[in-house]
């Protein structure tokens, strides 16, 4: 084997030297009942606005709705798995929750690089699910993003 090539680069996402501004990844997936139920249980989250139907058609939602938290772990997915992807840390998230998610959806989490930050190795990115069109949360990451250089 050479020397010079690490077996563990093969699992490893971008570099911060490979960045630039506006590159752009995105994960999508369908809600089912299922996942809602799943999340309940690992997140301990069992507000009744997600899984009791009777409860749920007496909110302004008519209905059940998904976790919040649910659809930006999606955000999660592409950071941690594509853009920048395997390596990199999370900083720090904000999000704006602008309108629920239903089971049946198809939530598409977006990253934009908005900014890099060279002296730290840090980027900043646009981070948004939409579903149908439609923007259900709008947020910002900071995320590190490890060096090439050592």
């Amino acid at each position: 084997m050479d020397q010079m090539t690490n077996p563990l680069d093969k699992l490893h996402g971008y570099y911060f030297e490979d960045l630039e501004e506006g590159m752009h990844d995105v994960f999508a997936k369908t809600i089912t009942d299922a996942d809602i139920v799943l999340f309940a249980g690992i997140s301990g989250d069992t507000n009744p606005v997600h899984l009791n139907h009777e409860f749920a058609k007496e909110t302004m939602f008519k209905g059940r709705i998904a976790h919040g938290m649910l659809s930006s772990s999606f955000i999660s997915t592409v950071i941690g798995t594509k853009l920048p992807g395997p390596g990199c840390i999370y900083v720090s998230q904000t999000m704006k929750f602008k309108a629920p998610v239903l089971s049946g959806d198809t939530v598409e989490a977006h990253c934009t690089i908005t900014k890099l930050i060279p002296e730290k190795k840090f980027i900043e990115l646009k981070t948004q699910c939409i579903v149908g069109g439609k923007v259900v949360i709008d947020g910002e990451a900071l995320i590190m993003v490890p060096s090439r250089k050592k």
